[in-house]
């Protein structure tokens, strides 16, 4: 059988949601936490947010993705050239490091982590990644297209797809939805935790293999 997983959605710098949702997931504390990218930027505390996720990783068997924001400020990093990211919300990122003014100043330990996230993860049954994956062809034959990363991290083609070739259930954020997203092989988590519109700011977590959807209404 397959193993037990929690995926949980785009955080963006929203650490008292997380924190309060990590509480609402101790039932499930032996699943494996796959954490979908999305970690920073645009919320008030990213900083925080990585703090906690380097604590927490030794508590229970986590997995880190990355999202398109880690590739900006990774990025940003390669190219000593901030201002896509900073127009993305680097900015604020940048804000909760005490405003050092490049981003080689952040601490090592969190360049590092960002350094180290994963592309995609996948199990006998779910394939987990965080933006989607190309509706046009296998999962397979994605993990072999090396253009298939550009997607993994921003792609959004998939929503609009009538079906799809994959082998196993893809389960992303990226496109925040007032619901997660329920279609034939795919679950979407994002559900806008950073942002204020109506139907928004929520931060989504799921179970699988029950599709188990547990939720925090934004604290940030």
């Amino acid at each position: 059988m397959d193993k037990k997983f929690v995926a949980i959605g785009d955080i963006h710098g929203c650490v008292r949601s997380l924190k309060t949702l990590w509480n609402k997931l101790k039932p499930h504390k032996d699943a494996i936490h796959v954490f979908i990218g999305d970690y920073i930027d645009r919320g008030p505390d990213s900083k925080g947010v990585v703090d906690f996720l380097l604590d927490v990783r030794h508590d229970r068997e986590c997995v880190f993705l990355r999202g398109n924001h880690e590739q900006m400020l990774l990025d940003a990093l390669l190219n000593n050239e901030q201002q896509n990211w900073m127009y993305n919300g680097g900015d604020v990122t940048l804000n909760s490091y005490n405003n050092p003014r490049n981003v080689s100043e952040i601490p090592e330990s969190h360049i590092t982590f960002y350094k180290e996230t994963k592309f995609y993860h996948e199990s006998e049954n779910y394939f987990f990644v965080h933006a989607g994956a190309p509706p046009h062809q296998t999962l397979e034959q994605s993990k072999q297209d090396s253009r298939s990363e550009h997607f993994f991290l921003w792609g959004r083609e998939h929503l609009n797809a009538f079906e799809t070739p994959w082998e196993k259930t893809v389960i992303f954020g990226h496109t925040p939805r007032p619901y997660p997203i329920r279609k034939p092989n795919m679950i979407g988590i994002d559900t806008g935790c950073v942002y204020n519109e109506l139907g928004y700011g929520k931060l989504t977590a799921v179970v699988l293999p029950e599709a188990q959807f547990i939720q925090q209404e934004s604290l940030d």
